[in-house]
């Protein structure tokens, strides 16, 4: 199945504003559009959708439907409303930034695990992008209409985004993230032990054909279905049960660390939309669960943290390096880890 981005604040169809429309796979088996549109929004309920339903917002093919509506395949399902999307409706917020460099072009910020990077369903304030456009002003858009924004890390991931803050730089820096010029490291502690030293994930990654909040990797015949990934990685230290890595990414795919370490089976710890908030690895005995579970409290998100970042700057061509510490949640949990693999020798 595919999804259309929302088409922005233009208004349609008599002063309705789409806020998605997906487009069922040709197998998809008849499923009712409020079952079929719970797998595909962030953050919605059943009683949102069925309300959306009773108020005539969502269409099937053009025509109004109900929520017992059963989608079948290629019926093309939108959703409107009579506002725009909230996340068009950008407002400046006082929210703390870490700025860790400034100049007049670029800016380079250490996101908090928990702060999500632009608004989006769900998410309408609070973010990055809120924060920005308060202390910087006329930030240049990019091509999804994002002040500032260059590239982005997920919510619960920690670390360096680079921002510009002029045009010039917003082209130049994006040329550099899409020719994959620019070095980014991430320290990720990983399900199970990973045996080879050192390695590369190579997999195409797309939505997850069941469940579009993951993406997952495409091979051979299905190849297709998404775009070319590459994660190299590299073990820094084999902790028991689970093991700290550092990822170089050459491409830069939505969740694509996440995805491509689950893929060669060693999910990130505690990364509760693939699985890896279960105990993937070790033992029965109740005292490791406990452990476990306190681990869990200790780092409550992924165990993922963009450390390094490398790009050339825009106007006087220097190559600027960045480095963020490891954040204390992940430390903390880190260290937690090291005290049990020590006991276990």
């Amino acid at each position: 199945m595919e999804e259309t981005s929302p088409i922005g604040p233009e208004p349609q169809d008599d002063e309705l504003y789409e806020h998605y429309s997906f487009t069922a796979s040709e197998g998809q088996e008849p499923l009712r559009v409020d079952k079929f549109l719970m797998n595909f929004i962030e953050n919605a309920t059943r009683n949102k959708i069925q309300k959306a339903a009773k108020n005539g917002s969502i269409q099937v093919n053009g025509k109004v439907v109900k929520q017992n509506y059963k989608v079948k395949g290629n019926d093309v399902v939108r959703v409107l409303f009579e506002h725009p999307p909230y996340e068009y409706l950008l407002t400046p917020e006082d929210l703390p930034l870490d700025i860790v460099y400034e100049d007049d072009t670029v800016l380079v910020v250490n996101k908090a695990a928990g702060m999500v990077v632009h608004p989006g369903h769900g998410n309408y304030s609070g973010t990055l992008i809120n924060a920005l456009i308060y202390h910087f002003d006329n930030l240049p858009n990019n091509s999804s209409d994002r002040p500032g924004l260059v590239h982005r890390i997920d919510k619960d991931t920690s670390g360096l985004l680079v921002i510009a803050k002029t045009e010039q730089a917003m082209t130049h820096l994006s040329k550099q993230f899409f020719d994959k010029t620019t070095e980014r490291e991430y320290v990720a502690l990983v399900w199970g032990n990973v045996e080879d030293d050192e390695g590369t994930v190579e997999g195409n990654i797309g939505r997850h054909p069941k469940n579009r909040l993951q993406n997952t990797v495409y091979k051979d015949d299905d190849a297709h279905l998404g775009k070319p990934a590459v994660t190299h990685y590299k073990v820094i230290e084999r902790l028991g049960y689970v093991t700290l890595v550092a990822c170089k990414l050459e491409t830069g795919r939505t969740h694509q660390i996440r995805v491509h370490m689950k893929y060669i089976g060693h999910t990130l710890f505690n990364d509760e939309r693939y699985g890896g908030n279960a105990i993937l690895k070790g033992t029965s005995f109740s005292k490791y669960k406990q452990f476990v579970d306190n681990c869990f409290k200790v780092l409550p998100r992924q165990a993922l943290h963009a450390k390094t970042l490398g790009f050339v700057h825009p106007t006087t061509g220097k190559l600027m390096r960045f480095e963020a510490p490891v954040p204390e949640d992940m430390t903390a949990c880190i260290a937690k880890w090291k005290g049990y693999a020590t006991h276990q020798q």
